[in-house]
């Protein structure tokens, strides 16, 4: 359910150091939003984006904190139409292993008393490995196979598009990176906005579509557990 096979067995050298970016704003409906400074919490009161504590990784896919980075609550929204983009930035990114991922959840009610618990998590975008798996892909290295890598330097963004006929309501908005360098230990960044859709559409995933966070993923899929080894 994480996300479907994007890459076969490919060659990746172990790092000692965590990656380290977060989300720091957004363009949504073509309006730029700044994001929360996990590092400044005193010039982040009114955004869109729920608070997260630092640029560090979370290691394993049932702490809590994966759903949204820990954030629990934001003060601000952002209004989009179905087939409006919505774009993520992020003002630091190191590493160019690992997949994309974007997710919506629709709270039953206020933003305030949404926390995205049970299984309501459906996927609107996802991007990963494009190359043909024979080499090693070094951060240096460009392109290095994966869509990741054009995130890295920072102030990079990735758009995705909300889907047509979403029936509107409130939602959270989730953008997750899986750094991959580090061979079988995979780090999560993930980090959600509160966003209005709007429009008279009224179509939403059936169950079959839908997961929990924590929930979505075991840490031994083979998907997000990548040797250092080659096919």
């Amino acid at each position: 359910m994480l996300f479907t096979s994007l890459f076969g067995t490919v060659a990746v050298y172990a790092a000692g150091a965590a990656a380290h970016g977060a989300v720091t704003g957004y363009v949504i409906a073509g309006k730029s939003y700044p994001g929360y400074q996990g590092f400044s919490p005193g010039n982040s009161k009114n955004v869109i984006q729920r608070q997260w504590p630092d640029y560090n990784p979370i290691m394993s896919v049932t702490d809590a904190k994966i759903r949204c980075n820990g954030g629990t609550s934001a003060t601000l929204n952002a209004s989009v139409a179905p087939g409006e983009s919505v774009a993520a930035i992020w003002g630091q990114w190191t590493h160019s292993q690992g997949p994309i991922l974007v997710w919506m959840y629709k709270c039953a009610g206020a933003f305030a008393s949404c926390d995205g618990s049970g299984a309501g998590w459906f996927k609107i975008d996802e991007a990963g490995f494009h190359g043909d798996g024979t080499k090693v892909f070094l951060d240096t290295e460009t392109p290095s196979g994966w869509d990741i890598a054009k995130l890295v330097g920072g102030n990079k963004q990735w758009a995705s598009t909300i889907p047509a006929g979403l029936a509107p309501g409130n939602y959270l908005l989730r953008h997750e990176l899986i750094a991959l360098h580090q061979a079988n230990t995979p780090q999560f960044y993930p980090e959600c906005a509160q966003v209005v859709v709007t429009g008279s559409g009224s179509a939403q995933p059936d169950a079959s579509y839908k997961t929990s966070i924590p929930g979505y993923a075991k840490q031994s899929d083979p998907n997000i557990r990548v040797c250092n080894c080659s096919r």
